[in-house]
């Protein structure tokens, strides 16, 4: 795993609020990778619930992506790897914050010949608000400007508010909400599988439709700074759990949030 970072890579992350790192995990890792995503993806889909997005699916939003949340809660693999605290102190110096913890880890397969994913921001549908937040995608399959890769505003995280829209039909919805980012020119990501993309929580991102005839698989995970609080908004919250917050309250269940790394117990 390629897990050290340089100045100049923190800085372009800061910058432009995405990072790609090509070749990210070496290809046993990624056998391991693909393994168990796969495994716990297959698990949740046949077990359905409110943890996936396939109750339906024929519907716009399902053909997106397939969308697998939570895997680590129910596949120890997956819980191994999204619990290597690598991937947190990564996470904790682009971010620029002491100590990082999970927000939750998603599976997202586009299907072939799946919709495109409208331009969006990541932040302003969880349960907290931070400008520190970020997200680790990894490439599970190559990422092609064909198969949807990843497209980004660059700079947006700056200027973004929590203004948002769903993931809908109108790919370009977003910039009714911020017209100014229709002057900057979006970028491209294209990377081979095992390459990783952090992407900051309020950095504008989408990705085109999948026009080949093979799935193009990625799996997630969304870095909650520690010390973040509650803003009001459930998401993945546990309704138990959700019911006996108010706002303001710190996020630190070590089940639902775990610590992936800190500066103060490295």
């Amino acid at each position: 795993m390629k897990n050290l970072l340089c100045n100049e890579q923190i800085e372009a992350y800061r910058t432009n609020g995405f990072l790609v790192i090509e070749n990210f995990i070496e290809a046993d890792e990624l056998d391991t990778w693909r393994r168990y995503t796969q495994e716990a993806v297959n698990e949740r889909l046949a077990a359905s619930g409110p943890l996936s997005n396939q109750a339906d699916p024929d519907n716009f939003y399902a053909q997106v992506f397939i969308q697998c949340l939570k895997l680590a809660d129910s596949h120890a693999g997956m819980r191994s790897l999204m619990l290597d605290p690598r991937l947190g102190e990564m996470a904790a110096a682009l971010a620029g914050v002491v100590g990082i913890r999970i927000w939750h880890d998603q599976a997202l397969f586009k299907p072939p010949f799946g919709n495109g994913t409208a331009w969006h921001l990541d932040d302003p549908y969880w349960s907290f608000s931070s400008r520190d937040a970020l997200s680790l995608w990894i490439a599970l399959d190559d990422a092609t400007i064909a198969n949807g890769c990843m497209h980004y505003i660059p700079g947006s995280h700056l200027k973004a508010s929590y203004d948002n829209v769903g993931i809908g039909q109108n790919m370009g919805a977003l910039f009714n909400v911020y017209p100014e980012w229709r002057k900057i020119e979006p970028v491209a990501c294209p990377c081979p599988a095992g390459s990783a993309v952090f992407h900051n929580g309020l950095t504008a991102h989408g990705a085109g439709a999948n026009m080949t005839n093979r799935p193009r698989r990625a799996m997630t995970c969304a870095y909650m700074p520690d010390g973040s609080t509650f803003n009001g908004t459930q998401n993945v919250l546990p309704a138990e759990y959700f019911k006996s917050l108010k706002i303001g309250d710190p996020l630190v269940d070590p089940v639902i949030n775990p610590l992936v790394w800190s500066k103060h117990e490295a």
